[in-house]
């Protein structure tokens, strides 16, 4: 029964181009293009005859305009003549399963490439340029061409493309012509730009820029800080800093302040180096005179000996050759002489017998041989009995001295240098101290000082010095007795008998002059307490030869007083 559809067989469901009610394609009027799979890959169909291929058309063409839409005009225009339809031999073979989607060859078929849905006009009918749109930047696109329209699978004919100066026939257009989504214009999503993709170049190229600047901004920064840090680190800081400071002054002292006193007697000072054969040594010494004549230890000039040498140091730096003019081991006092200098100062002499215990003082001297070292301190003791020496083991260098004591530091080094007050003048020759331990090289110790000094007072200095300088030897006074040095009681004891079987008093001596026997016992001189025979050589010898002195003497349990005149004997 005829129902105005046509009788052959239904186009299959993937292959229709909307999923709305389905019309069959007229051979002239091929479907609109879904994908592009090539005609040939779709299943044949059984061709349709030309007065059904018209009248579904028309068909089709009044089903798509609404009812109150004017009808198109059914004149029909001249026709050009359509060759005979030939047979289409499809490049595969037919798919027997009917393999959905696309009825290709089979299931390996590779998908079609996804375009842009066109619509497929009638033939000869002119398609307009579609919709020129932008490109999200505002940017005019061009519109895309359009692609050619598919053979019929029915007759193979394939229209040519339209022309533009063929006009579209009005009310000619199709559903696909009054609205394409893929024509609209594209509105930006964001403001005005190039086109997406297009400056991803220059923006990994502003990258890559910053990138570098940031890296050339560092070193340069760790540069600069580098050679901030290095300047702050040797000068201090970015600025120099300048501390307060005095003026400089005009560089006076007191006369009678330390500064003042050494100022006055360092001139006058000097350091004596002594090489002997054996042994040598360094001391310090003061000018007496404008002749160049030193004052020194006796036990500082014994290492050169007969055939040694002495070196003499000024203060300045100057230096010159010296020689003993005499010396006196009982005194331990010595006299160099330097010959061919100029512009000598002596120091002035004192007296030792105005000194006060208390009585501020400065030590000058080369205490292990560093030269002009001023030390000072106070007189802590007078007429101190002493004994230095004794190294010959006979007494011959044994020297007996009624000492000055003092607390001002003397070392080694210092043996002969002057010890002044304050008024710069001298007042002892500083000859020995005492050391905490024995000072001896074999028991690994130095003699260094404690505060224990001891110097010779310079009356007695200034009568031996004279002695020397005007005579070559000094003399002792002497009483003329033999006495007993290993007496233990309080006192000085008279031997029994003399050395080398010798009377223990001298005749004709002063001491035998004045009633002393053997086994006395001497308490006093000049009404001070004698405690040994040390001590009362040391109170005889701190006298002239031809002074007067009062003894007390206990003889057999009775305390007796006399009186008698020194006498001299020769030094060595």
């Amino acid at each position: 029964m005829e129902d105005g559809k046509s009788t052959g067989p239904k186009a299959k469901w993937w292959s229709r181009p909307t999923p709305g009610r389905t019309t069959r394609t007229a051979p002239d009027e091929p479907s609109p293009v879904e994908d592009t799979t090539p005609a040939a890959e779709a299943a044949p169909e059984p061709a349709a005859t030309a007065t059904d291929a018209t009248a579904e058309s028309r068909t089709t063409a009044s089903a798509t305009h609404p009812a109150d839409a004017p009808a198109p005009s059914t004149s029909p225009g001249p026709v050009a003549a359509v060759p005979a339809a030939q047979p289409v031999t499809p490049l595969h073979e037919p798919d027997q399963y009917s393999t959905p989607p696309y009825g290709g060859p089979g299931p390996w078929a590779p998908a079609p490439p996804v375009q842009r849905p066109v619509p497929t006009p009638a033939h000869g009918t002119a398609v307009p340029p579609q919709y020129a749109g932008t490109n999200g930047a505002g940017i005019t696109a061009p519109p895309a061409p359009a692609p050619p329209a598919p053979a019929s699978p029915a007759t193979g004919f394939t229209p040519p493309p339209p022309t533009p100066q063929q006009p579209q026939p009005q009310g000619a257009s199709t559903q696909w012509l009054q609205y394409d989504p893929w024509g609209a214009p594209r509105q930006p999503l964001t403001n005005p730009g190039p086109p997406l993709g297009a400056d991803t170049g220059r923006k990994k190229d502003r990258r890559g820029s910053l990138l570098v600047g940031a890296v050339l901004l560092a070193l340069v920064a760790g540069g600069i800080g580098g050679g901030i840090g290095a300047y702050i680190e040797r000068n201090g800081g970015l600025t120099q800093v300048e501390l307060p400071q005095a003026g400089r002054s005009s560089g006076g002292r007191a006369p009678d302040s330390v500064a003042g006193i050494a100022a006055s007697a360092l001139p006058s000072v000097v350091t004596l180096h002594v090489s002997g054969s054996t042994e040598s040594g360094t001391g310090t010494g003061f000018v007496l005179d404008d002749s160049g004549h030193i004052l020194t230890n006796n036990h500082v000039v014994a290492p050169a000996g007969q055939a040694g040498e002495i070196t003499v140091t000024f203060s300045g730096g100057e230096t010159a050759r010296g020689e003993v003019v005499g010396k006196d081991s009982g005194y331990d006092l010595a006299v160099v002489k330097v010959t061919g200098v100029s512009g000598l100062k002596p120091l002035p002499l004192g007296n030792s017998d105005n000194v006060q215990v208390g009585d501020p003082v400065v030590a000058i001297g080369a205490p292990f041989d560093l030269s002009n070292t001023v030390t000072s301190g106070i007189i802590s003791a007078k007429d101190r009995p002493i004994t230095a020496g004794g190294e010959k083991g006979d007494g011959s260098d044994i020297s007996y001295v009624d000492a000055l004591q003092t607390d001002a530091p003397i070392n080694p080094g210092n043996s002969g240098g002057p010890l002044v007050d304050a008024d710069a003048q001298v007042i002892g020759i500083n000859s020995a101290i005492r050391a905490a331990d024995s000072g001896s090289a074999e028991e690994g110790g130095q003699a260094g000082s404690i505060g224990l000094g001891f110097a010779i007072p310079i009356n007695q200095g200034k009568r031996v010095a004279e002695e020397l300088i005007n005579t070559g030897k000094a003399t002792h006074p002497v009483i003329g007795v033999t006495l007993d040095m290993k007496y233990a009681g309080d006192g000085a004891r008279v031997g029994a008998k003399g050395a080398a079987g010798k009377p223990a008093v001298t005749p004709g001596g002063p001491g035998a002059k004045a009633g002393i026997r053997p086994g006395d016992v001497i308490t006093e001189v000049d009404g001070r307490r004698v405690h040994s025979g040390e001590e009362l050589i040391v109170k005889i010898r701190a006298h002239r030869p031809g002074d007067r002195l009062d003894l007390t003497l206990t003889r057999g349990g009775k305390d007796l007083s006399i009186s008698l005149t020194l006498g001299s004997a020769s030094g060595t």
